[in-house]
């Protein structure tokens, strides 16, 4: 005989059911959960922490620091470049323009001075071959100097008596280098050309007179109580 099941029992199964089914849902939502995490940690894993994705279309402040100095450095060398203007190379003429090498100022040391002395003493030998004017002063200094060196007068003065000679010796030597410096420009006539050669003559004048007026107020004097003593 086949009993049928009450109304209280018939819901408390439904009840049962409905708490297993809610059970199994909670589960497999929190698998999925599970699963979705687990993915998510290995597509990070596979993103290097150093890399910054939300910017990876833009460069970094390294790259456009790097990008402006290759920018400027271009522009400076008047390499053209997109976004600034085309600056042409410097010209031999432009007084911004880089010195050429000189093979002739390399050397140092001992042997700079060795080389400066021997230019020095081919200088001095070409004056005496070649400038007649520097001859004169030379031989009148080879008088002066040692009157300078004998005369009974102070140290100080001594010192003006020679340098005043000597001082004349200097001008003349600069004053032909701009003759030479000059002729080896142009040999026609000029009127720059024949200022500079007055310039310098009149520089030569300056260095005599002064020569004259040294020896003029320091021997003077001495020369005179010398001729007083005389007589």
């Amino acid at each position: 005989m086949r009993t049928r099941s009450s109304p209280a029992s018939r819901a408390s199964s439904n009840g049962a059911l409905r708490a297993v089914h809610a059970s199994n849902d909670r589960r497999d939502h929190q698998d999925h959960q599970d699963h979705q995490d687990h993915q998510d940690d290995h597509d990070t894993a596979d993103v290097d922490p150093f890399d910054d994705v939300s910017e990876s279309a833009a460069p970094d402040e390294a790259d456009a620091h790097r990008l402006n100095g290759q920018i400027g450095e271009r522009a400076h060398n008047g390499t053209p470049t997109r976004s600034g203007p085309q600056h042409e190379p410097l010209g031999p003429d432009d007084p911004l323009a880089p010195l050429p090498f000189n093979p002739y100022k390399g050397n140092r040391g001992l042997t700079r001075a060795w080389h400066a002395m021997k230019n020095s003493l081919a200088g001095f030998r070409v004056a005496i071959r070649e400038e007649s004017a520097f001859r004169q002063e030379l031989t009148l200094a080879a008088i002066l100097l040692p009157c300078g060196v004998l005369v009974p007068v102070e140290p100080v003065s001594r010192v003006l008596l020679l340098g005043s000679v000597l001082l004349v010796l200097i001008v003349e030597l600069l004053n032909s280098s701009v003759e030479a410096a000059i002729d080896r420009i142009s040999l026609e006539r000029h009127e720059l050309s024949r200022r500079a050669k007055d310039l310098g003559s009149a520089a030569v004048m300056v260095a005599l007179g002064m020569c004259v007026m040294t020896w003029g107020l320091i021997v003077g004097p001495v020369v005179t109580r010398w001729v007083k003593a005389w007589l």
